[in-house]
């Protein structure tokens, strides 16, 4: 009883759980390299959708409804504070990821595109090891990120 009374106010307001997306396509094609951890995340998350049938093999990639060119995938690690002595203090993380989502016709659904996620990290020396894993960890939120917001940039798309 305890339950409904505190589950009624969120279902009055709209609240609902995430869905998984519903793509206007049931096939899609990807060139993902195999050495590239944001592709190997891409892959799985557009193949646990379910609804969706993913091609990687470039002989059939004209049987799919879709194709997602990966045009960069850039990772980038900028000097953006130093102390009086020169010495590193701060480091910006980037991630960077451009595609396009076309037809096997070569009909643009979605032009070319590019998402950015960054993060600051500050660097101290005496605790490289703490920050290197700390800098994986960082590049993880970011792809993981990256990858939600494409999916949800191809869910979409409407209409081929």
């Amino acid at each position: 009883m305890v339950v409904l009374g505190l589950a009624a106010p969120l279902a009055g307001c709209g609240f609902q759980l995430r869905q998984p997306p519903n793509f206007a396509f049931k096939s899609i094609y990807t060139d993902v390299a195999p050495t590239s951890v944001l592709g190997s995340e891409l892959k799985r998350n557009l193949t646990a959708v379910g609804n969706v049938e993913l091609i990687t093999e470039g002989s059939q990639r004209m049987k799919a409804e879709v194709i997602l060119d990966i045009l960069q995938e850039l990772r980038e690690k900028i000097v953006v504070g130093t102390n009086a002595a020169g010495q590193v203090r701060e480091f910006q993380l980037r991630l960077r990821f451009r595609f396009r989502l076309r037809t096997p016709q070569g009909k643009e659904l979605i032009p070319e595109t590019e998402m950015v996620q960054q993060r600051d990290i500050s660097f101290n020396e005496s605790a490289v090891l703490a920050k290197e894993t700390e800098e994986a960890l960082l590049f993880r939120s970011m792809q993981t990120d990256i990858v939600h917001q494409l999916l949800r940039r191809l869910a979409a798309v409407k209409e081929l």
